[in-house]
């Protein structure tokens, strides 16, 4: 449960509460809130370089699982039944060749790494994810939904050792929380560093015209005196409750209310929401399609402070999950990502914010390298690809090859970790740094390491 609560449509694949509920139920143990963070420490003398470097980051998750054939890692000298049916086509970098179905990033791939060798060995859609969520293998059998012993997102990591000290959210995710039969796909949330750490959920179109965040608009009913009065409520029930706050978990529920409040009343975060005062040829740039409008939301957001920002490739645009039928499928979706993504990294780069915003453009997993007999591609994680950019990722390099049929990675194997470990070094948290988890236990928040190639 996170401070504000929206609620909206979820997505579908293949088979904190307030002071005054605390006051109503009693009692500050069942929160999820941890500790307070402790001090992220630089790496080691010797170490990659670049730590720190990026101030902020877009998290584009394609849910559903992209194939690499028909994106990053195209093999045209494989047979028919693997290599599909699109060719490849020449960047504007030598040597670097991507499908054909993408043209626009053809033309920037200086600005962005391509990765062809992750690997992992989970073939199912929530548990996978949870792993491109936090970095870490799913720990509990089957796929049961979210707890409060799950690892902690990459944006719960952020927000917990680099709080952003401004009236905005430590986390955004645009799509809502993504949800899959039977429920909530785990690691979207603040997990063992407990619910305050969950992300401000924006379901809904931002194609649609009007689009709106209800919660987050100021009603004429609600008067910035009317605010005023509420502020002063909750500092005498802040009063009521002083000796029930002893207990340091609970600490940080004032503040988060405090930003709530704040949040409202900022008026850069709530014009950074309305997307409909955005240029209306830079919204064509990103396309009029539900994740152009998203990055370009993306965008908006870090541009106002927000730390991180999870965008999820939800309703409007389907999924990856092309068991049938997969050409047809990327030739329908490829486009809208090759459009909203280049536009993403050409706007950042015209406003001076490329160099400190990361990117990373990562699915749960990759397809398999032969084509079903429905024309489609199966679920695959024993090798597949991802697109990074910005914030000290060194552009215009491929790191690791898949090997000739893109079965599995012939050279520079890495996993989510590894892409996590980046993430966090670029961010300037050590990725050998611990955090307290709700009982206390030290947890290191990466089992990978930075990509040195990248950086």
């Amino acid at each position: 449960m996170t401070f504000i609560s929206v609620t909206g449509p979820t997505t579908r694949l293949c088979a904190g509460p307030t002071r005054r509920e605390v006051l109503r139920f009693g009692g500050l143990t069942a929160l999820g809130l941890g500790a307070a963070p402790t001090a992220a420490r630089p790496p080691a003398p010797g170490s990659h370089g670049r730590f720190g470097q990026a101030r902020r980051v877009i998290l584009f998750y394609l849910f559903g699982g992209a194939s690499q054939y028909e994106s990053w890692d195209p093999k045209p000298d494989a047979p028919a039944d693997i290599r599909g049916e699109f060719s490849t086509i020449a960047t504007n970098v030598a040597g670097i060749r991507i499908c054909e179905l993408a043209p626009q990033l053809a033309r920037s791939a200086h600005r962005y790494a391509l990765l062809r060798s992750i690997s992992h060995g989970d073939n199912t859609h929530d548990t996978a994810m949870y792993t491109s969520y936090t970095g870490w293998p799913f720990g509990r059998p089957g796929t049961p939904p979210p707890s409060p012993e799950d690892r902690p997102s990459h944006g719960a990591v952020l927000a917990h050792f680099r709080p952003s000290g401004r009236p905005v959210p430590p986390v955004v995710a645009l799509g809502g929380m993504i949800v899959n039969t039977p429920g909530e796909v785990p690691g979207q949330r603040g997990g063992m560093l407990g619910s305050r750490y969950d992300p401000l959920p924006v379901p809904g179109n931002p194609a649609t015209p009007g689009f709106r965040v209800p919660e987050l608009v100021l009603s004429a009913e609600v008067p910035a005196a009317r605010l005023g009065r509420r502020r002063t409520m909750l500092q005498m029930i802040d009063e009521t409750v002083r000796v029930a706050e002893r207990n340091p978990g609970a600490a940080g529920l004032g503040g988060f209310q405090q930003s709530a409040l704040e949040l409202i009343t900022a008026s850069a975060t709530r014009k950074a929401l309305d997307i409909e005062q955005e240029d209306p040829k830079l919204r064509d740039r990103y396309g009029r399609t539900a994740t152009g409008q998203r990055l370009l939301l993306a965008r908006r957001l870090v541009e106002v402070g927000v730390p991180c920002v999870q965008v999820h490739w939800v309703d409007a645009d389907n999924s990856w999950d092309y068991h049938s039928n997969n050409c047809p499928g990327h030739k329908k979706s490829m486009p809208i990502l090759d459009t909203a993504v280049n536009a993403l990294l050409s706007d950042l780069d015209d406003r001076g914010m490329l160099d400190d915003t990361l990117v990373v453009v990562l699915g749960e997993f990759g397809r398999t390298p032969k084509i079903n007999n429905t024309a489609g591609r199966d679920h695959w994680a024993a090798c597949y690809s991802a697109l990074l950019a910005g914030g000290g990722i060194q552009g215009g390099r491929v790191h690791g090859a898949s090997d000739a049929t893109g079965a599995y990675p012939a050279e520079n194997q890495i996993g989510p970790w590894d892409i996590a470990a980046t993430l966090y070094h670029l961010l300037g948290v050590d990725p050998a740094a611990e955090y307290l988890d709700r009982v206390n236990r030290p947890m290191q928040i990466s089992r990978g390491t930075p990509i040195g190639a990248l950086l």
